[in-house]
């Protein structure tokens, strides 16, 4: 299941990103977005779990928790429509 966590502290990166998930399960992929032109985080990231209902939990115990001083906004992430 792909993730899509909103609202990060700026200082997240993709290693702190990947360790929050793996509490709940194991983790394939753990990307924060960045900006092209300055390299710095755009406050969202996805993450990419390979058991459905690891995934569910980790949304279910994280969407609302603070973490680092901010309220994450944990979800289940959709391809965009064209």
């Amino acid at each position: 299941m792909n993730i899509f966590v909103a609202n990060l502290n700026f200082k997240i990166q993709d290693g702190f990103l990947r360790e929050l998930f793996e509490n709940f399960g194991e983790v394939h992929s753990a990307k924060v977005i960045t900006d092209r032109m300055t390299g710095r985080s755009k406050g969202f990231g996805f993450v990419e779990m390979l058991n459905d209902d690891e995934a569910q939990t980790a949304i279910d115990e994280l969407n609302g928790k603070e973490v680092m001083g901010k309220v994450l906004v944990v979800k289940e992430a959709h391809d965009r429509k064209k």
